[in-house]
This record gives structure tokens, C-alpha cells and sequence, in this order.
């Protein structure tokens, strides 16, 4: 079904297309449609950060910022799903065109910037949702609070989602905001880490319940700063790591229209930079920390490739662009190989 109807919606732009299919699944969910977009699969459940997942394939931050359609996105068969990321205050993200589609790679170019309606609308909209499976939070800083006080952004949307969080992801690889990857440095990093780690064994006794941390890194980080970030996600006893988030390169797309618009680039083109990352991660964790793999899954045999380089769960999210809800079953399928 939804092959038939992406060529109307690839005529649209990619944000207005965006939200129409959001807003159609949610429809489609309320009428009891969603079966005939997609075949659930029932998949191998895993274990990890103290959470069973039902199966190893989950949504990646980014699609539903605001945790608007989590019923619906749910009902198409995710063994989890992540929303955000949220800023402490709403924030309407860069002008647009801020999203662009390179069909000819199956790619896309995003430079949102963090648009949200604020941590306090989310949690709002978790309450609603009747959704009772594996939710992930993914939080980040507003665009005009100066890197040296990120923490402080991190920290309030930590406190304010905790109570509703099955893990809170920390997004400090996006290349939309401003100095973001800044955090990333060895020195920032073991600075945030130890604040957000103090933050969660407070928050941990007071809510009487452990709420898992990860981390979401770039794929365009030199061997030497994955090493440095495995380090401290051993030091501060993070939960898990994410990779990867989109990449700033262009290599493999330089030919194609579009190229040179900022932001970015996710699909077909970030896969091997994901599964590069995955691989130096796993060879420096050696499972102590689980990894969670995300970028350029575009077949079932992509997401079989990040969990054989070493990822224990899959996010998909630019794949969904151009598969559609059949990619998920795919996926599950391919992980239970």
C-alpha cells in the first residue's frame, strides 16, 4: 500500500509530506487500518539495560518529535520507539526548506534544528498515549543556550521525563545546533557524563525506579575519539550508546541535486560510517555496554549488518521514507536470523 502511495507524497515537499503521513497514520490507527500497511512480525525479544525489548527493531528519535503519534507508530510493530528530541523550551528549529529527499541514494538532508514544542508538551502528550511498550526520550539543548551551560538543558529535560521514560537517550551528535558536537570532546564529554550520571542515581532514589542513559554519537568521528568515548561511557557506567546520528559528509552524493544543501545526511549514504562506528565500539566495550545501531537501513540484510558488527538492538527512521512499514517486519526478520 504505501509503495503505491509514496509518488504522491514524493510530490509534495519533504516536510509537508512528513507530517501528512503522520497525520494519515494516525487516522488510519483511530479506523483500525494499519494492517493494510503493514505486516507485523513477531520477533526475538532482548534483553538489555534492565528492559526486555520485544523484538530488536525500534524508531529513531527525530520522527515524532513531540510524541504526538506514538499509538499509531507503535501499532505498525516496533519493538520500541524513541521520540524527541526535546528542548527544555519550545523552539521552532531553522527556516525552511529544512528537509530535503535524494532519491537517486535514498538519502535525505535535514537541517530541523531541534523544532519541538518544549519538554512539558511532550510529557502532556505521553500521558495521553495508551502505548505501554519500550519508550525511549531523547533530549537535547535549546539553540540559544551557550555550550558551556548545555548541561543544565540536559538536566532539566532529564528531570522532567524521567517519570515517563522506559531510557532517556542524551543527543549530543546532531549537526543542526550550533557547537552541539562540541560535547563530544573528551573533556566536555567526561564533564556532561558526570553531571547527567549524579542527576540519575538522585532522580533513580526518588522515584524509586532506575531509568537508563544512552548516548547518541556521530558517525564522523575519527578511531582515536571513539576510543576516548568508550572510555568514559565505562567510567560513567552509561547504559548504552546509539550510532550513529547523520553525517556531515557528501561523499558518495556529490553528484546528485540537492547535494550541497547543509544539514544532515541520512540513509543509504551513513550506513558503512554507522557500522564502522559500531565495530570500533565494540571491539572497545567488549559488551560491557550494549550498542544500539542506527543509520542507512534501507533492507532487512542492513539491520542483520549492524547487529553482526555488534549491535544487540536497530533504529531505523530515513528507511521508513522510502520502504515504508514493510521495512520493519523485514527487519525483524532479518534480526532473528
Amino acid at each position: 500500500m504505501y509503495i503505491l502511495l509514496r509518488p504522491i507524497l514524493f510530490h509534495l515537499d519533504a516536510e509537508s509530506a512528513h507530517h501528512l503521513t503522520l497525520k494519515a497514520l494516525r487516522f488510519a490507527h483511530t479506523l483500525h487500518l494499519l494492517p493494510l500497511f503493514a505486516n507485523k512480525t513477531t520477533g526475538k525479544p532482548v534483553s538489555l539495560m534492565g528492559l526486555t525489548f520485544p523484538n530488536a527493531v525500534g524508531l529513531a528519535a527525530g520522527l515524532d518529535k513531540n510524541g504526538e503519534y506514538i499509538d499509531a507508530l507503535a501499532a505498525l510493530g516496533f519493538g520500541f520507539i524513541e521520540i524527541g528530541t526535546i528542548t527544555p523550551r519550545p523552539q521552532p528549529g531553522n527556516p525552511r526548506p529544512r528537509l530535503f529527499r535524494l532519491p537517486q541514494a535514498q538519502a535525505i538532508i535535514n537541517r530541523m534544528g531541534f523544532n519541538n514544542l518544549g519538554v512539558d508538551a511532550l510529557i502532556e502528550n505521553v500521558k495521553r498515549a495508551k502505548y505501554r511498550g519500550i519508550l525511549g526520550i531523547n533530549i537535547g539543548k535549546n539553540f540559544d543556550t551557550p555550550i558551556e551551560r548545555a548541561a543544565d538543558d540536559y538536566l532539566t529535560c532529564l528531570r522532567k521525563v524521567y517519570a515517563y521514560a522506559s531510557y532517556v537517550t542524551v543527543n549530543i551528535s546532531s549537526p543542526n545546533t550550533k557547537n552541539l558536537r562540541q560535547l563530544q570532546g573528551s573533556d566536555e564529554l567526561d564533564a556532561l557524563l558526570s553531571r547527567l550520571k549524579a542527576e540519575q542515581e538522585k532522580l533513580a532514589k526518588q522515584h524509586g525506579k532506575y531509568v537508563p542513559l544512552a548516548l547518541k554519537i556521530a558517525p564522523d568521528l575519527e578511531e582515536e575519539q571513539v576510543t576516548q568515548i568508550a572510555t568514559l561511557l565505562k567510567r560513567h557506567r552509561i547504559d548504552a550508546v546509539i550510532a550513529t546520528n547523520t553525517t556531515l559528509s557528501r561523499e558518495g552524493v556529490e553528484h546528485l541535486p540537492l547535494h550541497q544543501e547543509a544539514g544532515g545526511l541520512s540513509g543509504a549514504p551513513v550506513r558503512e560510517k554507522s557500522n564502522r562506528v559500531i565495530r570500533l565500539l565494540a571491539q572497545e566495550l567488549q559488551g560491557e555496554i550494549p550498542i544500539i545501531g542506527a543509520g542507512g537501513i534501507l533492507r532487512g540484510e542492513d539491520a542483520a549488518e549492524k547487529l553482526s558488527a555488534g549491535a544487540a538492538l536497530v533504529q531505523t527512521y530515513s528507511g521508513l521514507i522510502y520502504r515504508g512499514p514493510a521495512l520493519i517486519a523485514d527487519c525483524i526478520r532479518a534480526s532473528c536470523r
